[in-house]
């Protein structure tokens, strides 16, 4: 073995050969075999996936996922982006802040009324330790569920003190009682939110320091993201300056239809770098998972679906590594002035 190559090293560039060489006997196909064409980029990404472990944060990594628009995937993106994350080495934390609680569902996570939840924390100020569970399904992932309950919070947060900040609060002790417990640092944090602008959601906005948009490739696609860009900056302005969209993900794409081309396009017109290159596809498999208590990951990893939401979070921590990169060597730039 060559001096200073580690044997995980060694054993990661072998790894890295061999995927290399299966990718190369995938035969080629196009546009005139679709079928074909859709099996052998399937297959392409099974190879490139296939145990891939992603990089940390140099820290804990805040999402909350929103759009205004209804039926967009919100919950869907949460759940496996967060389930990607965690199956490619990472702790993950979702916090469900929708009252109709169906991350939690999907999570296999018990949440009928009376189980610790959200509601708790907002509300009573119950710290998130008491009431997060574990995802018997995927290791290193954590949730707080949603209850029933949740959906009395809107009325109950209005006389509440600091009523904006109580979910930031309760996550940024959560994570300072982690490392006083000595357990791993969280990498990501993920809430999902309801399909609107109460109170719940801007719990979330102040708590989170990025914004992950899904946006369905349908007519109505742009409509009243501009209203949220705008709800977003008044949040930046006035309650979480920290706060910005980092990440627009495609949903429901196909690619076979002239409309999802051209509203894929104009997202990455009007917003080049936000936007991830992976899309997910329209899904009967991902409709399907939530309805057995699973994400798409655990109910058919190798169907279209889990291996593009295995892409878009691959994507999503390699942003965060390039971004830990540019910082760096913009900080030493300013040093050597």
């Amino acid at each position: 073995m060559p001096q200073g190559i580690t044997a995980g090293q060694e054993r990661a560039g072998a790894d890295a050969l061999r995927r290399a060489a299966l990718l190369q006997s995938v035969p080629e196909a196009d546009d005139t075999t679709p079928l074909a064409a859709q099996l052998a980029e399937d297959s392409r990404r099974r190879i490139r996936l296939q145990g891939a472990k992603f990089d940390r944060p140099t820290e804990t990594r805040i999402f909350t996922i929103a759009n205004q628009k209804g039926g967009v995937g919100k919950t869907t993106t949460t759940v496996n982006i967060a389930g990607a994350l965690a199956n490619g080495g990472l702790n993950v934390l979702v916090i469900d802040n929708d009252p109709q609680g169906n991350a939690s569902t999907a999570l296999g996570i018990d949440h009928h009324a009376g189980v610790p939840s959200t509601y708790d924390v907002v509300i009573e100020g119950t710290p998130i330790s008491e009431v997060v569970q574990e995802c018997a399904a995927i290791p290193g992932l954590l949730v707080v569920p949603a209850t029933i309950d949740l959906s009395g919070a809107e009325i109950e947060l209005v006389s509440k003190v600091a009523r904006e900040n109580r979910l930031r609060t309760a996550v940024e002790a959560y994570l300072h009682w982690r490392s006083h417990e000595g357990l791993d640092r969280l990498d990501y944090v993920l809430i999902d939110c309801p399909p609107s602008l109460g109170l719940l959601t801007i719990n979330a906005f102040v708590a989170a320091r990025e914004v992950m948009i899904p946006i369905q490739c349908e007519y109505y696609a742009l409509e009243g993201l501009s209203q949220l860009l705008n709800n977003i900056e008044l949040i930046r302005g006035h309650l979480n300056p920290n706060l910005h969209v980092s990440t627009i993900l495609l949903t429901m794409f196909d690619k076979r239809t002239n409309l999802a081309r051209e509203v894929a396009d104009e997202v990455r017109e009007h917003f080049p770098l936000e936007t991830l290159a992976a899309t997910i596809p329209r899904s009967v498999r991902i409709s399907e998972a939530p309805s057995y208590g699973q994400t798409v990951l655990t109910y058919d990893p190798g169907s279209s679906g889990a291996l593009a939401y295995m892409e878009a979070a691959q994507e999503v921590a390699a942003r965060a590594t390039q971004t830990n990169h540019d910082t760096s060597a913009a900080s030493a730039e300013e040093d050597n002035r």
